[in-house]
């Protein structure tokens, strides 16, 4: 389960790039409620809070990019966990910065071109929230090579991996860090590509008291399903959508995994 602990290899912040900083603010606001407060001198850069508790960030997304959500990982040393991931076969998106006195990043690309970004932290440990209603609970990568994708995030943060069947023939790995309790550190999984040639990426699960209630709002505000809710044996109630600008994010009900 994510907690706000964050040990080393665990998702410890989420920001979204966005074309319309205030018309995405907005967007998530009539979902989940989120509030943004923007940081000065931070080019539009924000954080979106629930109750006054920071739960994500929107920020100015490149023209020539496209807009998705970007899952930080937790490292002891931002340096070298990117030389570790190019030589490994992945690549620098954006080379370690830091971020005044909060902590030290860098943003990256596996070699099946799933983006993610890790976290050094100074003052900022991560988010204030995690595995409440509307925040982030379960981070997922879908990939059309499981067993490599696997293989290049343990050489970097140690995870441990356990293979789980949710339903007859579906082929899931469920990730954990590298020390404690595997089931109980468990954050997120491993999960074949939804259709041939879809990229490679991570989706961020935001835990929902009513996934279905969710979805309404979502669509009414402008977004779209991508997966329609469904109840998933021994996971919960889930279901896939998109922003108006297209960034997928997905909804669970339940823990993504019962112990």
């Amino acid at each position: 389960m994510l907690t706000t602990d964050f040990p080393i290899g665990s998702p410890c912040w989420i920001d979204l790039g966005s074309p319309d900083i205030a018309a995405t603010a907005a967007f998530y606001g009539k979902v989940f409620g989120w509030t943004f407060q923007e940081v000065p001198e931070a080019m539009g850069y924000g954080f979106v809070q629930l109750n006054g508790k920071t739960v994500g960030a929107i920020g100015r997304l490149d023209p020539s990019d496209r807009s998705s959500w970007t899952t930080y990982f937790r490292t002891a040393d931002v340096d070298a966990t990117v030389a570790a991931a190019q030589q490994a076969g992945g690549k620098v998106l954006v080379p370690p910065m830091d971020v005044m006195a909060e902590g030290r990043m860098a943003q990256l690309a596996d070699p099946q071109g799933a983006r993610f970004a890790v976290w050094q932290a100074g003052n900022t440990l991560g988010l204030d929230a995690v595995s409440e209603d509307n925040t982030l609970v379960w981070s997922e990568l879908h990939t059309q090579d499981q067993d490599g994708g696997f293989s290049f995030y343990h050489g970097l943060f140690g995870w441990r991996m356990e293979d789980f069947e949710p339903s007859p023939g579906m082929s899931y790995r469920v990730i954990s860090t590298a020390d404690g309790d595997q089931q109980q550190t468990s954050f997120g999984g491993i999960a074949p590509t939804m259709q041939e040639g879809q990229p490679s990426a991570w989706t961020p699960y935001f835990a929902a008291g009513d996934v279905d209630a969710l979805v309404t709002k979502a669509t009414a505000a402008g977004g779209t399903v991508l997966m329609p809710a469904a109840d998933v044996e021994n996971v919960g109630r889930i279901a896939w959508l998109a922003d108006p600008n297209g960034a997928p994010f997905a909804l669970i009900k339940g823990e993504p995994r019962e112990s």
